[in-house]
């Protein structure tokens, strides 16, 4: 049996579960901004922010953040594992992706909520 030292506690199967569940909240909430766009002919200040006033749509969009970097983590993570071979380097880019992420969500989190 191999023990996977960089990835402990879980399995392919949860990878893909993440990757397939966060793929389709983005397709959803992609497929909902679209629509939005398309069908709001006079888009301004005031339609934009009546959108993002309403509690559901904060949650919604936050759920899409949390996708997005859910998506980006495993995918990365399996392309660093895949080809980056040096486990220093590997190291390296990984906590570079995960801090990236961590920013982005922080930052998100601040927009979305204005904290």
């Amino acid at each position: 049996m191999v023990i996977n030292i960089l990835n402990p506690g879980r399995n392919g199967v949860a990878d893909w579960m993440i990757q397939r569940a966060s793929a389709v909240i983005l397709g959803l909430y992609t497929i909902f901004m679209v629509a939005y766009l398309l069908f709001t002919p006079d888009l301004d200040y005031v339609a934009w922010s009546g959108l993002f006033s309403h509690l559901w749509m904060k949650v919604f969009t936050l759920l899409a953040l949390l996708s997005v970097a859910a998506h980006a983590w495993v995918g990365l993570w399996i392309v660093a594992t895949d080809y980056i071979k040096p486990a220093a380097i590997r190291f390296g880019a990984l906590l570079f992706v995960i801090l990236a992420l961590f920013v982005f969500v922080v930052w998100g989190v601040q927009v979305l909520w204005g904290v």
